[in-house]
């Protein structure tokens, strides 16, 4: 029983284990001696009449029993009636531990706050009671108090023996594995059990699958083990079904839709995930819609609120974008201010790209004053910095810009560290990097080399910290890299207008022991292509910025569908390559190739006929490259120029000078369309061949114009052709028919095109892009007009050629072009617009598994 000090009397609690029938039977036979005393905590001032006596042990129990009752059910919740034969009072002589089995006695004393020597203190026991729940190892503990010896009984938590998941497919085991606590071997518990239950339910909400089911199920095993099973339904995924924006005034709905990158679940998105709710992806959608407003002049944008609201039978939510888009803003006055040391503001105007009135476009704004940072950098100024200000003016909608230039504070790189880098050598990151011990460091500097890392391929994750030296202005930059499998195997097949149904095999590695060498093994097996090819490049050769590579490579076409011959190539090149700067670059090869043309029908032109048989070509060539576009994949802004030529002659049969330009020029179409998707390609080309020496070309070094070209014309198909002849008799002398027309193609070559790459209005989050396009090119220059003979004066031989013209054939149409989970998916609906009477037409165009 306990004594309680409260309103100045005491409440007397039946010990555990109190009989009330035997209390009864005792108290009628006046029997209370020896009784009464272990009802007594502490040392009240009882009574001491019998009467008295009798009525403190036996009315006062039979009164209080149902509260007595009521109190043991909220004490075993906190653990304290474990304590309550525990009485306080007296010194703990010693600690008896029982119902350890696994933990040492040692153990269990070293986590009680009370030890031998101590004063029996309920609250020292009460904490002691609550510090070995806590350990997790243990479910019941109770603290029983025998004269001056605290016994503490313990009933140990069982071990968990193993951990198994059943019903999950969406997520993996390994996966949820490494999310939940419980281990095997270690102590079970039910609280631990119960969040990891919530923890696997989180990883199914990442993956959309709301109305997902966790149910643990504990199976006891012998020795005071379990099995702790995971039984799953995973259910549907929890799409989108609707996504509405309130607040919206400048821009429709559908307009908004186009920005955001969660979309409405649609029967077509069976491969996109963008339909899935996803908490995450629905706050970076808000920041979207800020960029996008911002960009438009709407320098108040917010966003109010995002809610994703789940549908009653948790299949679908309902999302809510509220907006406030404010008013839309131009821009007024832009200004430079110049701190710099020799740098006015006057020679900093040139470089600002904005105009007044024009609408305020914030990342414009960044865009200009990170380009003008940057000139100034590469003028010898390397901590300047230039930081937009601007100041707006509610009442004429109007924002003022201010260009600051200023010296930031200076800083040099003291010490490079580069961790987490098991597999790359340390040479090859530090050869990337922009800066050494003893440059300047500036944020620009820390940018690229993050950018330039990443774009190795190597890692999967790469971040650039700073930490401050042993100086103020000297700077420690630690390089923490993650890597990543850079070998690559590759197995695939598709099917190309060029080339008919393929399959293709590959083994690429990237990082060729961890050296930054790149090697590969590849084949292509086609209707009408066969190819092998063995690559190996070094991009830092002789560790200087130099890209030095060979390729051994076996060549065979069969183009006897359209030009009645066959064509097979088996050689080797050598490859050197280096960067003047960022955008300049030059590449020479050298490449010694044994040909042939053999296969060729009898009926044949002469053209082709005379070309048949063996060739060695050696050949010198050489590219010059000026690019300044923003992204070579899939560019959408700047320009790129190339300037090609090669040299024939070095040996071999062969004797000619080829050159060739390409321009392509890449207008972004944000300001009209609002949409970075939209962009204008505007690309041309010209090349020529020429024989010296009196030397020679086969028809295969020639130029052709079709398909990728001159999309809808058959590949080759618009040029000089050969025309078919019948039989004939020449000075008594029969000749066969010759009724082979063949594609011969050309000696001068220019083509054009502008084409608009827009994003697909029901896939563009599946990564597919619509184009439409205008072609445009011409072809000619034989060498003989009109005809082609060995012999001028041998007449037999004279092959009559149409087609060899300049003038200009043009085509327009449509496409599409899908990164689908199988491959590249590629088609074109080009229509002649121009063409000459004997040029072959294609109308569709089809290419997957491959570009082309």
């Amino acid at each position: 029983m306990r004594e309680l000090a409260r309103g100045g009397g005491f409440r007397i609690r039946p010990p555990s284990g109190y009989d009330r029938s035997r209390a009864r039977r005792l108290c009628s036979r006046g029997v209370v001696s020896g009784f009464a005393e272990r009802l007594v905590w502490g040392k009240p001032n009882l009574p001491t009449k019998r009467s008295t006596l009798l009525a403190s042990v036996c009315l006062v129990p039979l009164f209080f029993a149902g509260t007595a009752e009521a109190r043991r059910g909220v004490a075993a919740a906190g653990h304290s009636s474990a304590t309550q034969s525990a009485r306080s009072g007296g010194v703990i002589e010693s600690i008896q531990v029982t119902g350890n089995d696994r933990i040492e006695t040692s153990t269990v004393l070293s986590y009680m706050v009370v030890q031998p020597g101590d004063p029996f203190n309920q609250d020292e026991l009460d904490r002691s009671l609550k510090t070995l729940y806590a350990t997790g190892l243990f479910r019941d503990v109770t603290l029983h108090r025998a004269g001056d010896v605290l016994q503490v009984r313990l009933a140990e938590n069982p071990i968990v023996n193993r951990i198994v998941f059943e019903g999950n497919h969406a997520a993996k085991d390994e996966d949820l594995r490494k999310v939940i606590s419980l281990r095997p071997r270690a102590v079970f518990s039910t609280q631990i059990t119960a969040a990891d239950r919530q923890k696997i339910l989180e990883v199914y909400a990442g993956k959309a699958r709301y109305a997902a089911t966790v149910t643990p199920q504990i199976i006891r095993l012998a020795h005071n083990r379990v099995d702790v099973v995971f039984l799953i339904n995973e259910a549907q995924q929890t799409l989108i079904h609707k996504i509405s924006f309130v607040g919206n005034k400048a821009f429709s709905e559908a307009r908004l839709a186009q920005v955001i990158s969660s979309k409405e679940t649609a029967w077509y998105r069976f491969f996109a995930s963008s339909d899935e709710y996803n908490p995450e992806r629905i706050r970076y959608d808000s920041e979207l819609l800020r960029r996008f407003y911002l960009r438009n002049g709407f320098v108040d944008f917010q966003v109010r609120n995002q809610t994703g609201e789940l549908s009653p039978d948790r299949k679908s939510f309902y999302v809510t974008f509220t907006v406030d888009e404010g008013p839309r803003y131009r821009l007024g006055k832009v200004n430079i201010r110049s701190s710099l040391k020799h740098v006015s503001a006057a020679s900093m105007r040139k470089y600002i790209e904005l105009f007044a009135n024009q609408w305020y476009d914030g990342s414009a704004v960044q865009h200009n004053a990170t380009d003008m940072q940057e000139i100034l950098q590469g003028q010898g100024y390397p901590f300047a910095m230039v930081r937009p200000e601007i100041a707006r003016n509610p009442e004429r909608h109007v924002v003022d810009l201010l260009f600051d230039v200023s010296e930031g504070p200076r800083a040099y790189v003291e010490r490079i560290d580069i961790n987490g880098n098991t597999i790359t050598q340390d040479a090859v990151i530090r050869r990337q990097l922009p800066m050494s011990e003893g440059d300047p460091y500036t944020p620009t500097e820390r940018k690229y080399a993050k950018a330039i890392l990443q774009d190795l391929g190597f890692f999967s994750t790469v971040s650039v910290d700073q930490t401050t030296g042993s100086a103020p202005d000297r700077t420690n930059v630690a390089i923490n890299v993650v890597e990543k499998p850079t070998g690559e195997f590759s197995l695939g097949g598709g099917y190309s207008t060029d080339v008919g149904i393929l399959g293709n095999i590959g083994l690429k590695q990237h990082n060729l022991l961890g050296s930054g060498v790149d090697a590969g093994i590849s084949g292509t097996m086609a209707y009408y292509q066969r190819q092998a090819d063995i690559s190996v490049s070094d991009p830092y050769f002789l560790n200087r910025n130099l890209v030095a590579g060979v390729d051994l490579f076996v060549i065979e076409n069969n183009y006897q569908t359209y030009q009645n011959y066959s064509e097979g190539r088996y050689g080797i090149t050598l490859r050197m390559g280096y960067a003047y700067t960022n955008r300049l670059s030059q590449s020479w090869s050298y490449t010694l190739t044994d040909r042939h043309v053999d296969n060729a029908y009898s009926d044949a032109s002469w053209y082709i006929l005379d070309q048949t048989g063996w060739s060695l070509l050696s050949q010198l060539s050489t590219t010059l490259t000026y690019d300044t576009r923003d992204n070579r994949m899939q560019p959408h802004s700047g320009y790129v120029v190339r300037l090609g030529g090669d040299f024939a002659g070095l040996g071999g049969n062969e004797r000619y000078v080829r050159g060739k330009v390409d321009l392509g020029y890449y207008i972004p179409m944000d300001d009209l369309t609002g949409n970075h998707d939209w962009t204008l390609a505007l690309t041309a080309g010209a090349g020529e061949i020429a024989n010296w020496g009196g030397g020679r070309s086969d028809i295969i070094d020639n130029f052709y114009l079709g398909g990728n070209t001159l999309r809808g014309f058959l590949d080759g198909g618009a040029g000089p052709r050969s025309m078919g002849i019948p039989a004939y008799t020449w000075n008594g002398q029969s000749y066969a028919m010759h009724s082979q027309e063949d594609f011969i193609g050309g000696r001068f070559l220019y083509t054009a095109s502008a084409t608009l790459n827009f994003p697909m209005p029901f896939g563009a989050d599946m990564g597919i892009r619509g184009r439409y396009f205008v072609d445009m090119g011409g072809l000619d220059g034989l060498r003989v007009s009109r005809r082609y003979t060995s012999y001028p004066q041998d007449m037999p031989r004279y092959t009559p050629v149409y087609g060899d013209t300049l003038t200009p054939r043009v085509s327009t149409g449509v496409g599409f072009a899908w990164k689908s989970p199988f491959g590249l998916i590629n088609i074109d609906l080009g229509i002649p617009v121009l063409k000459q009477k004997h040029d072959r037409t294609q109308l569709f165009r089809f290419g997957f598994g491959q570009q082309f």
